[in-house]
């Protein structure tokens, strides 16, 4: 098609007649997608090219037409390729007018084709395209601006997304210095392309630090050429004065070159930080700096509103956010890292200016009372770099707040008395510094108290004196108060907790001063002794329940967690029958509306938990009565395409069940619960239900089928299920049953076993394996010889059960996960060694796996070893990791390294670069030798409760294992001396050091 044709069509998709517009889209569209595109395709790239068309038919043909075209056309590397990809020879064409497009007069062109040029690159180079990043070398190495302008763009966008540290690295040399040229070019070069060059340097340090293991010396020698000529060129354009940026009117263009140089410095510090030792006191000065210059124009542009931030000249946002959080997190990094305690015993004075600014965002504070849950921004960062500094330097910067406190408090009340109408803003964000590194001032102060000197902030004061006068007034005074609870005396406790009360109940009170009561009610409860928070508990609780049916996300999610602290004061022993019934109907009411949102439905567990937990007369059988028979509706009635409302039903009623006294359910739970549920778990499963086996024994459906038939028909199911991940709570749910049916199963065990050993032959996950192999093991510990005559004489596809037992058994039982599940299977082992039974000793399992250089590619074999003797092995396996770990060599040796630590003091070159009591906490935390990390009781806390209260779990594992070898070795059981003759040298001198003692 013509070239006046398309350029036709492009005209009339601008015409202000609809119908002609729309006409001209159909046509060309239709272009488009005929074969004859690729001529299409070309055309609209020279059209872009013309100088003499219409700047809007350029535009429109570069910013969507030509950049449809090659999404849709070009390749079907993107996924909306539509087919018809133009010939190499037409993309050749394409790309080379797009290219020439870099260097047009007019910047709009440059950045459409840049970003045209981006999409192609990211499907065409290296394979199609090889010769791009040398064009784009060689452009902007010219003295032209405008190619300048336009290759950086593509080269910015290139370098963050395409190019690898192997394919950067053979360019730095011829790259860096052209970058660098134009940096330091302001008056030729405008100011988003020159931190364009700077985006690009960045790119090319962290690729250095990349391959720094596989090329050191060559890394080391670009770093100390490269680096100290960009950091001296940052601390010249540093020094400029950042006000002359943010005094022009048009466009903070200017700043883009700040922010980027202070994402790089943070970059260079984290990656080389020797190389920044020399320059750090002028960067942290000239961060400082800015903050102090810039915060009288970000608090008129983004606190008071009262002017309107200019923006950027480009697509490109540049605010003043963008650059207060990189100086934020380049200060809070240089200041962790321990390398500017000089810089910072002179100036922290100077950072109180520092946070009144970011302290006083009051704004994305009222946007968000949940300071954890902000989206990262000044304020977050703000907060950062104060809990740095606090860990660095707690009471001096704990004095500094209090003064900056005292002068915020004057200064506002000066603001109000003159008719402010913001005059709260930087109060409340004042409160919300402190409170939110609540934790950490008061260790400060504990810590002052305890070495005779006075406090550095008087935060009692502040809860007397300030914060009574403005709780009507300032919504942040509630939650301040609550976040330093363990302050207050019990009596001014309860002032507080009856005036957050009074704001729920008030009538005028505005709903975010109501939302700031209820999260100080929550810090209260958690924080305050249940004997200043118990007399108000009832009426808080009556308080909040309104609000559950009001609220909706955040809010709500605000106000439940609110009630489930309320609910753990005393253990709710305060709960009445009525109180109880009422919060009941208002749970399940929310649930039904919120049944599909994983956060709130763990939130309503706890509180039905907490409900039905209180030992207050009648309040259990209350919750039961009311929530039961509601769940059960919703579980009997929940369509299977609507499985998350059985699902969370049945949470619901498992947290009734955790919350039941130790005498039971109750008459007459099960039997009302069990119709819906076992029919609900032929599609779907859950074990928490199963606690009160009594009720399910006695129970029965209308076709005589007990309760224990439908747990049968559910294991039966499971074991079945070609889904792994469904099975997994099978070993689990038969382990309850063993425990607590006892003799009851025998009847049905010997077809439940042969249906876990079937199983096992077609097994493909090591925790599914586990879930067959553990009951086993429960068995065998309690009932070995019946378990194994059992095993003996059952046949599975030709094959032994126990045959098939032992050795899935042996295969994995080195993978096994938790602290019962690996104890139990443990004492089994020995139980079955101790056996003696000829059936086991001839049976031959995997042993150990067989190293052949020659064959170091095939696949793995083991040799094959009698099963006592790999009973011995794992034995001595479980012995030792529960026992002294091997010994760490002391000795070691030093390598040359760029981390900085020459820097560190005497005490933390002492404590591997940290301070005393830091190393000692961390020593404490991982135990000696790091034995926290071996500790079952740490690593499998989530255990079930049931069996951490089980005798297995306390029995002393390294004691029985050592008596274990001790009482065979005296006795020969099992012909114990020729088994451990046929261990590995290492595990035969760990038997013999443990009978030997």
């Amino acid at each position: 098609m013509a070239t006046n044709n398309i350029e036709g069509l492009l005209a009339d998709t601008l015409s202000s007649d609809a119908n002609r517009r729309m006409s001209a889209e159909l046509k060309l569209s239709a272009v488009l997608q005929h074969q004859g595109s690729s001529e299409a395709g070309l055309t609209l790239s020279q059209l872009a090219l013309a100088q003499d068309a219409d700047m809007s038919i350029r535009q429109i043909s570069l910013s969507i037409v030509l950049r449809k075209y090659v999404t849709e056309r070009w390749s079907p590397y993107f996924p909306s390729f539509r087919g018809n990809s133009p010939s190499v020879e037409v993309k050749s064409q394409i790309r080379h007018a797009v290219f020439q497009g870099l260097s047009d007069s007019n910047r709009k062109i440059r950045s459409l084709s840049a970003r045209t040029l981006s999409s192609i690159a990211s499907c065409d180079w290296p394979d199609e395209y090889p010769d791009l990043l040398t064009s784009l070398i060689q452009l902007i190495s010219s003295n032209s601006p405008d190619a300048v302008h336009g290759s950086m763009q593509v080269l910015t966008d290139f370098m963050k997304s395409d190019l690898t540290e192997d394919q950067i690295l053979p360019v730095l040399r011829q790259l860096l210095p052209v970058l660098l040229a134009i940096l330091g070019a302001p008056h030729q070069h405008m100011p988003l392309t020159r931190a364009r060059t700077v985006s690009v340097f960045r790119q090319c340090v962290t690729a250095l630090y990349m391959v720094k293991g596989q090329h050191p010396e060559a890394v080391k020698e670009a770093t100390s050429t490269i680096l100290p000529v960009w950091l001296d060129a940052f601390r010249v354009l540093l020094n400029l004065d950042p006000a002359q940026d943010l005094s022009n009117q048009e466009n903070w263009d200017g700043l883009s070159v700040r922010i980027q140089i202070f994402k790089t410095l943070d970059t260079i510090h984290t990656s080389f930080p020797r190389a920044m030792v020399t320059y750090l006191p002028d960067y942290l000065n000239a961060a400082l700096h800015h903050l102090q210059v810039i915060y009288s124009t970000y608090n008129r542009c983004y606190i008071t509103a009262s002017e309107d931030a200019p923006g950027s000249s480009e697509d490109e946002v540049v605010e003043l956010p963008h650059l207060i959080c990189p100086i934020f997190d380049f200060l809070s990094n240089v200041i962790r890292g321990g390398k500017a305690r000089e810089w910072l015993s002179r100036q922290t004075q100077n950072l109180g200016t520092v946070e009144e600014m970011w302290a006083a965002n009051a704004n994305a504070f009222v946007a968000q009372e949940e300071d954890e849950n902000q989206t990262y921004g000044v304020r977050a960062a703000g907060f950062e770099l104060l809990y740095t500094l606090l860990d660095r330097s707690a009471a001096q910067v704990c004095t500094i707040l209090q003064e900056q406190l005292q002068r915020t408090i004057a200064s506002s009340y000066v603001a109000r008395d003159g008719g402010a109408i913001d005059w709260w803003k930087a109060l409340e964000a004042a409160l919300a510094v402190i409170g939110s590194h609540a934790e950490d001032i008061l260790e400060c102060i504990d810590d002052e108290i305890d070495s005779g000197r006075a406090k550095p902030i008087d935060i009692e004061d502040l809860l007397a004196n300030l914060i009574p006068s403005i709780l009507t007034q300032t919504r942040k005074a509630f939650v301040f108060a609550s976040q330093f609870a363990k302050l207050l005396p019990l009596q001014i406790a309860g002032q507080y907790l009856e005036a957050a009360a009074q704001v729920l109940e008030s009538n005028v009170a505005g709903i975010p001063v109501k939302l700031s009561a209820v999260k100080a009610i929550h810090n209260f409860c958690e924080g305050a002794e249940d004997s200043a928070v118990r007399p108000f508990a009832p009426r808080i609780t009556q308080d909040l329940g309104p609000f559950l049916l009001v609220t909706t996300e955040d809010t709500l999610s605000l106000v439940l967690e609110a009630m489930s602290v309320v609910l753990e004061v005393d253990k709710g022993s305060w709960l009445s029958q009525d109180l109880a019934n009422t919060l009941v109907i208002a749970v399940l009411e929310v649930w039904a509306k919120n049944n599909k949102d994983p956060i709130f439905l763990s939130i309503f567990t706890e509180i039905l938990e907490s409900l039905a937990a209180s030992r207050a007369n009648g309040v259990y059988e209350t919750v039961v009565k009311q929530a039961l028979p509601t769940l059960c509706t919703a579980i009997a009635n929940a369509k299977p395409e609507e499985s998350w409302i059985a699902g969370s039903a049945i949470d619901l009623v498992s947290s009734l069940v955790r919350g039941a006294p130790q005498d039971g359910l109750g008459e007459g739970f099960f039997a009302h619960l069990a119709p819906c549920l076992f029919n609900c778990l032929e599609y779907a499963e859950d074990r928490d239900v199963v606690q009160d086996c009594s009720q399910i024994l006695s129970w029965s459906d209308p076709s005589s089928t007990s309760g224990l038939d439908h747990i049968l028909r559910l294991v039966a199911k499971l074991l079945q299920n070609e889904d792994e991940s469904g099975g997994l709570v099978i070993g689990d749910l038969i382990i309850h049953l063993l425990r607590r049916v006892g003799d009851s199963v025998l009847p049905v065990l010997p077809e439940l076993l042969r249906g876990m050993t079937q199983r096992m032959l077609s097994a493909k996950t090591a925790t599914f394996l586990q879930s067959l192999v553990i009951p086993f093991a429960f068995l065998v510990y309690n009932q070995a010889d019946s378990v194994i005559s059992l095993l003996e004489s059952t046949q599975v596809q030709d094959r032994s059960a126990l045959d098939i037992v032992i050795h899935t058994w042996c295969e994995n039982a080195e993978t096994f996960q938790g602290f019962w599940p690996t104890r139990i299977s443990t004492l089994a082992l020995s139980r079955l060694y101790a056996s003696a039974r000829p059936s086991l000793q001839n049976l031959t399992v995997k042993g150990d796996i067989i190293v052949k250089p020659e064959t170091k590619n095939a696949p793995h074999e083991f040799t094959s070893i009698p099963f006592p003797v790999k009973v011995l092995k794992l034995l001595v396996r479980e012995l030792r990791s529960d026992g002294e770990s091997a010994t760490i060599p002391g000795g070691g040796f030093e390598v040359d390294s760029d981390d900085g630590d020459d820097q560190w003091t005497e005490e933390e070159q002492q404590h591997q670069g940290f301070k005393e009591d830091e190393f000692a906490f961390l020593s404490e935390m991982l135990g000696p030798r790091g034995a926290n990390f071996d500790n079952d009781d740490i690593l499998y806390e989530s255990d079930d409760e049931d069996l951490k209260n089980d005798p297995v779990s306390r029995i002393n594992m390294k004691e029985h294992l050592i008596g274990f070898f001790r009482e065979c070795a005296t006795v020969n059981t099992n012909n114990f001396a020729a088994n451990v003759d046929r261990l590995s040298m290492e595990e035969m001198l760990v038997i013999r050091q443990v009978v030997g003692k």
